[in-house]
This record gives C-alpha cells, structure tokens and sequence, in this order.
C-alpha cells in the first residue's frame, strides 16, 4: 500500500446574515461572498462538502476520496444508517460579527430517531473577541416549556438567559439539548459532530436579505433542550506539555472529539519537530496563526494562517517546521 499522504482542503462557505468579513480579511480566504459568515473547513456533510486542494485527489470532495480510501478515517469513525464509514466531525471557522440566534441542538437519539441524522455535542475555541463579548449558555434559572412560551409571546426570553463573558482562546463545550449562542464580536474555530440540525428559538426578530424573518423551530427547540439552569462554565485545566520547537495542550476530550492546541516554533532551518499521533484515527489540523511546512516522504505541504490540512490515519511519519498555532483535532 503506498503512503498515506496528507493534503490541504478548501472549505465550503456560509452567508448567514449574522456574519461578517474578517475569515477573508484576516485568515485569506479570498471566497466572494458577503456576509462570509462560516467556512466549514473539514466537512463531508451533504449541506457543505470540503474539496481536497492538494495532491493527487485534488478537486475530489472530501466525501468522494473517503469513500474510495476509508482506511483514511483509521478504527473511529461513526456509522451512517447505512453502515458506511463516515467522517463522525465537522470542523468550522465562525465570524460572528452579529448575535447568532439563540438555538438548541439535539442529541444523537432524538435527531435519528426524528430527522434521519446524528445529533450535535460541539466546541468552541475562541480565536478573537471583542471587548465585553459574551455568549448564550443554557438559563439561568430554572424555567418550564410554559415559562418560556410565554416569555417568547413577549419578547422577554432574553432575560432568562445565561450571558458569560468571552475571551480569546477559552473553551466552551456546548453539549446536545443546551440553549446557546455566539455573540457579536466573537470568532471561534468549532468543531462538532458532523450534523447541520439546528432549532431556533429566539432570532431578535431579524429580517433576512428578502426582509423576511428567518423561520424558528420553537416546539423542536422545547421538546430537546434542557430546561434546568446552567452554572456559567469554567475554563478547563489547561497544561502545557513541552518538547524540542514545540508545546501541546489537551483542549477538549469527549466521545465524539479529542482537540488539542500545537504551538510550533521552530525557528531555525535544521530544526523540525516530529508530529505524533497516539491512536489509530485521522487527524485534522488547522492552522489559526502563523505559517509553517508539514514534511513527509517525498510530500512538502506549506501552509498558512486559516488552512486546514487532512492527515489520513497511519500516515507516513510527519514533522512539522515554522512558527504557528495549530488544532489538531482527531476521534
């Protein structure tokens, strides 16, 4: 079997009205949309596919070279309906440069049992926010489906709701059935199972580009989401763990995702640093700053601030050059 190379890829883009200009002002993306609220970076979902931007599958869908390779995905992946492997992730850059509408996802049981597809547990990493920037996480009080039909009825359902402040790099694991979302001024990197449900319950009252408001899901929203107050998250115990030209931190561990943040610096030309993987699944890595090269074999991958890099599981040996901030996510 020849060596599993890794390759580039290139995102699909959202225009949600909600968002912004920065993932093409400040991570290159040069897609010709306005708003560019979303690139779904690492995505095999039907609403949003990545292409492959390097090597010899170039200008394949994600989807189309997992199909044809799935020892890609390595001993993790989840199962479609159908039994075939599927990447279980979906990994995006947000640009929330409005409030997202305040939504709720559902779990794994729910979602199949109800919309044919899996549920939605996802991350947040913070890459920017403004200041005084704040998110939606869960109520604070306990409420009842009667309180918070009420509260809709009368555009009060705000302040039942959980408001914690953001900052750049935290972390937030936004679990199936909580109530949430990004504020305005944030931009994070989210990575998520790979699902596109979302129920709506509040949208401020928004008009779209065609000033029509944009529809809520409100009796999916009551039927799956949790209903008891939420305690504002702490920030999880973060260490660093060095080596020669670089440094790694667990972000988030869960039974869908391992992410962790790579702090590349190896400045010298001689100096490369191994990239090690501990377990048999693929892995995804996303550059959020810098620059830097990935070496392996005869491949060469140079890549920069907002490219996003596919290494296929049990991949030729890997080392990585440059100065960056890297996620590596895997399952």
């Amino acid at each position: 079997m020849k060596d599993k190379k890794p390759f580039l890829l290139k995102p699909a883009a959202k225009d949600y009205l909600w968002g912004g200009n920065r993932l093409n002002d400040d991570f290159g993306k040069e897609i010709k949309i306005s708003p560019l609220a979303e690139t779904w970076e690492c995505s095999t979902h039907p609403d949003g596919q990545s292409v492959i931007a390097s090597g010899a599958d170039a200008g394949k869908t994600l989807g189309e070279a997992l199909g044809a390779h799935p020892e890609y995905l390595g001993s993790h992946p989840l199962q479609a309906t159908g039994g075939r492997p599927e990447l279980p992730i979906l990994i995006k850059l947000i640009d929330a440069k409005q409030d997202l509408s305040v939504q709720v996802h559902p779990d794994d049981a729910y979602a199949l049992a109800h919309e044919h597809s899996l549920g939605k547990t996802e991350m947040w990493y913070v890459l920017s926010a403004k200041k005084d920037a704040t998110l939606v996480y869960g109520f604070n009080q306990d409420v009842t489906e009667v309180v918070v039909r009420q509260a809709l009825k009368q555009g009060t359902v705000e302040k039942y709701l959980n408001h914690v402040p953001v900052q750049k790099d935290d972390v937030f694991y936004i679990e199936a059935g909580t109530v949430h979302a990004l504020g305005a001024g944030v931009m994070a990197a989210e990575i998520q199972e790979s699902s596109n449900l979302t129920y709506r319950l509040y949208d401020y009252d928004r008009l779209d580009k065609n000033g029509q408001k944009r529809a809520l899901h409100v009796e999916k929203a009551l039927q799956v989401m949790k209903k008891d107050s939420s305690a504002a998250p702490r920030q999880p115990l973060r260490v660093l763990k060095y080596a020669q030209g670089c440094a790694r931190e667990l972000l988030m561990r869960c039974k869908y995702f391992q992410v962790e943040r790579f702090l590349l610096n190896t400045e010298s030309h001689r100096q490369m640093t191994d990239f090690r993987t501990e377990s048999n699944s693929f892995h995804v890595l996303l550059c959020t700053d810098g620059c830097g090269t990935l070496f392996g074999g005869d491949c060469m991958l140079h890549f920069f601030k907002g490219d996003c890099i596919f290494v296929p599981a049990d991949s030729m040996p890997l080392k990585l050059h440059g100065k960056a901030q890297l996620l590596d996510v895997s399952c």
